[in-house]
């Protein structure tokens, strides 16, 4: 039960994070981010800023899901295979509105970023 509540936190703290940090975003870089009924960001500044702010997300994710878990728990894997499976899916749906190397570098990060979260908490016994 401890594990399924760790990965259930991480997850659900990667999502909060990400909504309150993109909205952040939107507000730094206004030009960069699209009008309403649009959806294609291409200024590299906003979109490594997106990227930072994944890295936050995925180190906080894991590091709440460790702490949560327990020693030995395997719930910081389970939560980086989650994210990366759902971010999968996420950048698929928008796969011709980002630059391929924005995809890559998202995807990329998710599973050792949420292991190194993981590595930072210290766990509960």
């Amino acid at each position: 039960m401890r594990s399924f509540l760790g990965i259930l936190l991480g997850f659900l703290l990667w999502s909060a994070l990400w909504l309150l940090g993109n909205s952040a975003i939107a507000m730094l870089f206004p030009e960069a981010f699209p009008k309403e009924g649009e959806f294609q960001v291409s200024d590299r500044n906003a979109l490594l800023t997106l990227l930072a702010l994944s890295v936050l997300c995925s180190v906080c994710a894991g590091s709440a899901a460790a702490r949560r878990a327990g020693r030995g728990a395997r719930a910081v894997s389970i939560l980086a295979g989650i994210l990366l499976a759902v971010g999968a899916a996420v950048q698929a749906g928008s796969w011709q509105l980002l630059p391929l190397w924005y995809h890559a570098a998202f995807l990329g990060l998710l599973v050792p970023m949420t292991l190194l979260g993981g590595r930072f908490a210290p766990r509960r016994d």
